[in-house]
């Protein structure tokens, strides 16, 4: 038996785990990852990732290794309902609606004035070999995959963890002492150890889903996120179908296929694939089947995301419905919360208290994001199909006569399909939620507020309005130094300094983050951004800044290291250095200086 001491231990080596690494590793944290599973995920499972998490991709380089092989927007920028995939019926093959989503088409302006970065689509099963491969690459040694915890206490003076860890190749066991542990293992070993309870609905519904390889480009149209199947023969045969790459588009090689499965054995892949013929409508599909996965859609929050020295991020901390996909993004996000502030403790630059501005951050967002989730489940699986006709009063034999309705050259089909696209309009606040994904804020933690209120938000989610006020993310700009031109995310670094940021009038702030930085021992970088001509640091390239900055030329904006505005003054201030100390030090946990 061999013993590791080390800072951090995470438990768990899926998107949010590996995530946590990088961002560690990042913030210079010596840390120890170990996951059971002998590699990455296997099946594709989670595929979109939302504006935010690419823009925290981007602050810590991954951003162009994850790009290269996802979907851009262009790709899979749209949401549809049609028919069936294929056939000779008159019903057949037949496109019901289709809408913007996720930063595609009409919605690109707005995903582009908000963010330096576009979302992209990457399934799991492509995006956790690069989170992998960028552990292992800034943490050597320490990223160890086959190495399951059997055992995790909390030592009796409570100034550090001792966890068990076995191979599972050769069964050696390493006892590891940390001085914090972050669950990022799915609920699966860290919280029922600690006895942490997930609160909410543990069994919504029963979902099963097909992965499989195919050559479907002759008859499938390109350009979808998801495809949603409305049967007009059937409903057991309703489904919805996902490209999973490797390739984008016609040619796409793999898919996920969400259906039923009333009647057929999952275990009986010639059934399975029977199934799946029939409800693309190809008889004689060759295709092989990868995997079918039953799962449990869950809606569960942990009682609490912090229990002494150990964090639980991701699905150990959340379990929603896949609507909206929040569920991977806001583990991602979970991470990078948390990894600036256990750096910042165990560097000594901020005190304990810092540590429980996690929970009281990312669980009211966690908790947000479920009932979002809920909400854009239950829509969907009622509001949609009623949109067309159909719904639980419509008998089976009545199906396929409602949609003869809806496609007729009739006033009544005209009327029919006219309102059946202000109900889909609804669905916006599930694939064109900008706001969920982006505009978020921590109301208590690690910020200090100034008594502005928040911007209204939009009732169904997809209105952005970004904002200055203190816990709300920092607005992208861009600005221009030397001819190069970057996005007011920029100026924030992967490291654990802070970014003050003030108007061509801030010059003293200059000299305040200075005081500041070395009165507390903590990075403070500040840059001044001015309009063309007034010999700023940076030039508001578009005037963006100037309109979003919500102070004048001599006011400031203190930026945390994962972007997240502090504290925010409108004018000059008496004394600049008293006043940014006073806030970094509350900030960071060390209270009044």
């Amino acid at each position: 038996m061999s013993t590791v001491e080390v800072p951090v231990l995470i438990v768990g080596g899926g998107g949010s785990g590996l995530a946590a690494s990088v961002f560690l590793s990042g913030h210079g944290v010596d840390h120890l990852l170990v996951e059971r599973r002998d590699d990455t995920s296997r099946l594709p499972k989670a595929h979109y990732l939302n504006q935010r998490t690419m823009e925290i991709f981007r602050q810590y380089g991954l951003a162009d290794d994850v790009t290269e092989p996802a979907a851009s927007p262009e790709q899979f920028g749209k949401v549809r309902w049609q028919t069936t995939l294929t056939g000779d019926g008159p019903l057949d093959g037949r496109v019901i609606h289709e809408m913007d989503g996720f930063g595609g088409g009409g919605l690109r302006e707005a995903y582009e004035a908000a963010g330096p970065v576009l979302p992209a689509k990457l399934p799991q099963l492509r995006l956790e070999p690069v989170l992998r491969r960028h552990a292992e690459e800034r943490n050597p040694g320490r990223v160890r995959f086959g190495h399951e915890l059997i055992s995790l206490t909390e030592d009796e003076n409570g100034g550090s963890v001792t966890a068990e860890i076995r191979s599972t190749e050769n069964g050696e066991t390493t006892t590891v002492h940390a001085q914090y542990v972050i669950a990022a293992d799915a609920g699966r070993t860290v919280g029922p150890a600690l006895g942490i309870r997930m609160e909410g609905l543990p069994a919504l519904f029963d979902a099963t889903t097909a992965y499989f390889s195919a050559d479907l480009s002759p008859w499938w149209t390109e350009g979808s996120v998801i495809t949603w199947f409305l049967n007009p023969y059937r409903a057991d045969l309703s489904s919805a179908l996902i490209e999973m790459g490797p390739t984008w588009g016609k040619h796409c090689e793999e898919w996920g296929l969400h259906l039923p499965l009333a009647g057929i054995d999952r275990d009986d892949d010639e059934a399975v694939t029977g199934r799946i013929r029939e409800v693309l409508g190809l008889p004689e599909l060759e295709l092989t089947l990868h995997e079918v996965t039953s799962w449990t859609v869950e809606a569960v929050l942990a009682e609490r995301y912090r229990h002494g020295r150990a964090f639980l991020v991701g699905d150990a901390a959340h379990r929603q419905p896949p609507a909206v996909g929040l569920g991977l993004n806001s583990g991602i996000q979970d991470a990078h919360n948390l990894a600036w502030k256990l750096a910042a403790v165990l560097s000594g630059r901020a005190g304990e208290g810092l540590l429980d501005t996690y929970e009281a951050e990312r669980r009211p967002v966690g908790q947000y994001n479920l009932g979002w989730a809920m909400s854009a489940a239950a829509h969907h699986q009622v509001v949609i199909d009623a949109a067309v006709g159909l719904g639980p009063h419509v008998p089976p034999e009545r199906r396929t006569p409602v949609f003869f309705s809806y496609f007729s050259p009739t006033p009544v089909g005209a009327a029919q399909r006219a309102r059946a696209a202000e109900i889909f309009a609804t669905h916006r606040g599930e694939c064109q939620a900008l706001d969920v994904e982006t505009g978020f804020a921590y109301e208590q933690g690690a910020v200090v507020p100034d008594g502005s209120h928040p911007p209204a938000r939009s009732p169904l989610g997809d209105v952005y309005r970004p904002t200055t006020r203190p816990g709300h993310l920092l607005p992208h700009a861009w600005v221009e130094r030397d001819g190069r031109r970057v996005s007011t995310h920029d100026l924030v670094g992967s490291a654990t300094g802070f970014t003050l940021i003030t108007g061509a009038d801030g010059a003293a702030w200059a000299d305040a983050a200075a005081m500041a930085a070395e009165k507390l021992s903590v990075p403070v970088t500040a840059v001044r951004i001015g309009a063309r001509g007034e010999g700023a640091e940076y030039a508001d390239a578009d005037g963006v800044w100037q309109r979003l900055r919500g102070t004048d030329g001599a006011g400031a904006v203190l930026v945390r290291p994962d972007q997240h505005v502090a504290w925010r003054v409108t004018g000059a201030a008496t004394d600049p250095a008293q006043a940014l100390t006073e806030v970094l030090s509350l900030v960071l946990g060390h209270g009044a200086p």
